[in-house]
């Protein structure tokens, strides 16, 4: 099995290009469903997650092909059953359901997995299906679901729901009549979602509101995109020349999409530029440690706060983290402890109380987004640390460690 192993204590110069943003393509890799043809999309990450919904479309008769652009064809559907194999490393395969229902108007899809980070039930996918007219069924770990016709519905989320809000906007752009989502999830990725079903010819008003509106239409035809720069890798890498007492220029994101995260970095003492597509950060010395709280876009975001925490560490005073989104996302606490950091919990918060130095030690990764807070706490560390179980963050980080070499990072993959 593959691990790390970073030397610290260097600071990072230079320039990383963001890729493209894995939530951002695995939807619209299940959106192909819904049309039959040749879909196209630009700017896709070659990440394993992306390979687990290339394996999944393909076991239900796609054809894709990744040499530059990524090109699914849908033209011979033949099986539409999601497996347990497959689902069970990805929690993202769950889009499936909604495009299968729409286009299909039936579907199996194995109960999701994915990282360990609590309780993710899609109960709310469920529940609005459900409105829209499906008959489901929970047998032997699968959803099952059928109907003769989905019809419009008045559906408001309990919560709000990234994947939820993504499948019952694909769901309804063939159902019949008017859907209305309410508490809506607003992020960027819901947008570029949007903006594609309405390429392949659906009617969709208020993507990037807490309300979107899905006026049903007959069919959708294939059509192409891009992929828009993955704002959680852009936030990792402001990050990590910070945590370093560096300085980069991350060339092909948008600070619109990372406002959140770069204002706290403002607060924190780091400087921060911007122009068109680009961003250019500056340590200036030991960080202050500043407070934050997980909230849905356009909040602070969940999938940052492990990273965040990590540069907290060595922060200039004590910083509490409040995580609202996941019961259980701080089983990075106790491996960043192992580096020298000073961490209490009190259930869903965290108080930070910054040190002047990290020691590398060895550790476990436990999900993707706690892997690249270790690869952070690493960096800025004392010595070496060797990172195991780094599987995790081949699902969500393009080419990490050859990026970070690329701006003088000591960093090295090994087979152990």
């Amino acid at each position: 099995m593959d691990k790390l192993l970073v030397e610290g204590g260097t600071p990072l110069h230079g320039e990383v290009r963001i890729s493209g943003a894995k939530n951002c393509a695995l939807p619209l890799m299940a959106a192909t469903l819904i049309a039959t043809g040749k879909h196209r999309f630009g700017n896709v990450p070659r990440l394993r997650d992306i390979m687990t919904m290339r394996t999944l479309l393909a076991h239900m008769g796609a054809v894709s092909d990744h040499d530059g652009a990524l090109e699914v064809d849908t033209s011979d559907i033949h099986t539409l059953t999601a497996p347990y194999e497959l689902v069970k490393t990805m929690r993202a395969s769950v889009l499936v359901l909604g495009p299968m229902l729409a286009r299909y108007r039936r579907a199996r899809v194995s109960l999701p997995g994915g990282c360990a980070i609590g309780a993710r039930p899609i109960n709310l996918h469920l529940k609005a299906l459900e409105q829209m007219g499906v008959d489901i069924e929970l047998e032997h770990g699968y959803v099952v679901g059928e109907a003769r016709r989905l019809k419009g519905a008045a559906i408001r989320f309990e919560q709000v729901t990234v994947t939820g809000t993504e499948n019952i906007m694909m769901a309804a752009c063939l159902a019949d009549g008017v859907t209305v989502l309410e508490n809506a999830a607003r992020e960027p990725e819901v947008i570029c979602l949007a903006n594609y079903l309405v390429c392949m010819g659906a009617q969709i008003e208020g993507a990037g509101t807490d309300t979107i509106t899905i006026t049903g239409v007959r069919e959708l035809r294939p059509c192409s995109c891009e992929v828009i720069p993955d704002r959680i890798e852009a936030g990792t890498y402001l990050a990590a020349a910070a945590i370093t007492g560096g300085s980069l220029k991350l060339t092909g994101c948008s600070r619109e999409h990372v406002q959140s995260v770069v204002q706290k970095l403002l607060d924190a003492g780091v400087s921060i530029e911007s122009g068109s597509d680009f961003l250019e950060v500056r340590a200036n010395g030991r960080v202050r440690s500043v407070d934050i709280e997980t909230q849905p876009y356009p909040g602070f975001p969940t999938d940052m706060q492990a990273q965040f925490m990590a540069l907290m560490t060595i922060g200039d005073g004590v910083s509490v983290i409040k995580e609202h989104i996941f019961e259980n996302r701080f089983m990075h606490v106790l491996e960043l402890e192992r580096m020298g950091a000073d961490i209490q919990l009190d259930g869903r918060t965290a108080i930070v109380r910054g040190v002047k130095k990290l020691s590398g030690a060895p550790v476990m990764a436990t999900d993707l987004r706690a892997s690249a807070s270790l690869v952070l706490g690493a960096l800025a560390a004392e010595g070496t640390t060797e990172i195991n179980r780094i599987y995790h963050l081949d699902r969500g980080y393009e080419a990490i460690e050859r990026k970070l070499s690329a701006v003088g990072a000591r960093i090295e993959r090994v087979n152990g």
